[in-house]
């Protein structure tokens, strides 16, 4: 029988038509033909198409919408396309088994002539990969796959063994010498430690050891015409995606793909619900403080070093009450639609309460009550309002006359709420309003409880103005300018005759405005 890849395109639509006239004989040549032809067709796709060779090494796996992505990736740097790229994701979303195991394999199979260095945070982890990107070259699915490439025969480290047609294998820790090695592909998965990131928490410029081992080291053991690939969860603006991406951008000469991958998606999705439920990951978040969920799992680290409000200007309460306040404000920031691109509607409520300062005088203070933000359509959006109002009986209730805020104040005035117009000056943008309070923070008399919401506040704060949102900066200053206007709190730095203005408007009913 004539072999299938011998017939033309009319003989072999000719032999499926008259599959029924066909010996028992020709039937079983013709299955033996078409599964050898069929095993060519896969063995040609694992080469290609880096998800088909997962799926083969790795029958099991449940991919989702984000491997598919970083698997085009790869194979636009195999193919050349693509020199630099960084893709930041989230702990335990298959980000090292794809980077430091599977990648190497696949690549050195397709170039079996060319060499690989593979890092990890430490060297133990990054020699444990060595060992099993080893024994997947060394398997016989692999060798299915690649017929030919194998290792060579006194390849016996884990961290460091060559193919037979030449090519090189290195696995070293962040830190770790390079001396004398070369790299086609230099791999960097996940360089930075948890125990770095702790120690970074109070001098950021740990993350500077790792990056200038970058650029002294690996980088500088890139072959012409080599590639780069940083696999890596976020933990600081100043980490290595931070100061790589920075460094390009100063410079002509480098550009970097960058690919981020948040838990949670902008829609309200999980990225791999396949894997991680959207409860699940709202559950880690709870538990997570703020600023190691937007890092970590969001990939959108906050900072310090331009944030008009630090962190280390509020005050914590510890007690499990609040205090006594003698006046409190809610403020809400609303939204136009509820749509995966809008904006989140945010309410912040406050309280004043008094306290002894360093010289013994009783000063005020203002301490959040309680914090969430939310994307609403008009109609929850009023329930909300209705129950936080009833829920905290504000002496004031602020709603910036915005978006949905201007038919919220119409509504809640209609239902015999006393809501008062935000209506920022003319000229005064977010910036400015934030700054014109900032000392506010800065005097040491704003006050949080120990909670999740309230710590989603002062990352949001921390990270303002660059940060994705802004809703509950906004809830907050609205606020705080009131507080500030209103005479309920002074400062030191502030005109003598604020303390009387202060006193004036509190015995002038302002709780009822």
């Amino acid at each position: 029988m004539t072999k299938l890849d011998e017939l033309s395109q009319e003989e072999l639509q000719y032999l499926l038509d008259n599959l029924d006239n066909l010996k028992p004989a020709e039937l079983r040549a013709l299955d033996v033909e078409t599964a050898q032809a069929q095993e060519v067709v896969d063995r040609e796709n694992c080469q290609e198409k880096f998800m088909d060779f997962v799926h083969t090494v790795w029958p099991h796996f449940i991919d989702g919408a984000h491997h598919k992505e970083m698997a085009e990736a790869f194979e636009r740097v195999a193919r050349g396309e693509c020199k630099r790229l960084i893709i930041n994701m989230p702990p335990r979303h298959t980000k090292s088994e794809f980077a430091s195991y599977l990648l190497p394999a696949w690549f050195l199979g397709k170039f079996p002539k060319k060499k690989i260095i593979e890092t990890a945070h430490t060297a133990e982890l990054a020699v444990g990969f060595g060992r099993k990107v080893r024994n997947l070259v060394d398997s016989d699915v692999y060798k299915s796959i690649f017929p030919g490439v194998g290792l060579q025969s006194d390849s016996k480290a884990a961290g460091r063994w060559a193919t037979n047609q030449g090519g090189d294998y290195f696995a070293i820790g962040v830190g770790g010498a390079v001396t004398g090695k070369g790299a086609d592909i230099l791999i960097i998965d996940d360089p930075h430690s948890e125990q770095e990131a702790t120690l970074a928490e109070n001098n950021p410029e740990v993350y500077d050891k790792t990056y200038e081992w970058y650029t002294s080291g690996p980088r500088q053991r890139l072959q012409p015409g080599g590639a780069i690939i940083i696999v890596m969860t976020r933990w600081s603006k100043k980490d290595l995606t931070g100061q790589v991406v920075k460094a390009a951008a100063q410079r002509s000469g480098e550009e970097w793909e960058v690919i981020e991958f948040p838990a949670i998606l902008p829609d309200g999705l999980p990225l791999w619900p396949e894997f991680w439920s959207l409860k699940e990951l709202e559950a880690l978040h709870q538990e997570l403080p703020n600023g190691k969920w937007m890092a970590q799992y969001m990939q959108s680290p906050t900072s310090d070093v331009s944030a008009i409000v630090k962190r280390e200007w509020w005050k914590i309460w510890e007690h499990e009450d609040p205090p006594m306040c003698e006046f409190t404000i809610q403020s809400w920031d609303t939204a136009f639609l509820k749509t995966q691109r809008s904006d989140y509607c945010a309410c912040t409520t406050w309280g004043v309460f008094y306290q002894d300062n360093e010289r013994g005088v009783m000063v005020p203070n203002i301490i959040l009550l309680n914090s969430f933000k939310k994307r609403m359509e008009f109609p929850e959006l009023k329930a909300m309002a209705f129950e936080h109002y009833k829920e905290w009986e504000p002496d004031a209730l602020i709603v910036e006359a915005k978006a949905s805020g201007a038919p919220l104040v119409f509504e809640l005035r209609a239902m015999g709420i006393p809501v008062q117009e935000y209506v920022p000056s003319k000229g005064s943008d977010k910036i400015a309003r934030l700054n014109a309070v900032a000392d506010i923070f800065a005097s040491g008399r704003v006050w949080v409880p120990n909670t999740h919401w309230a710590d989603e506040l002062v990352e949001e704060t921390a990270s303002f103005p660059s940060g994705e949102h802004d809703d509950l900066v906004d809830s907050m200053t609205q606020a705080m300018l009131r507080f500030r206007r209103g005479g309920f709190i002074s400062l030191d730095s502030d005109e003598p005759e604020e303390p009387k203005y202060f006193k004036s408007y509190r015995n002038a009913g302002y709780y009822n405005v």
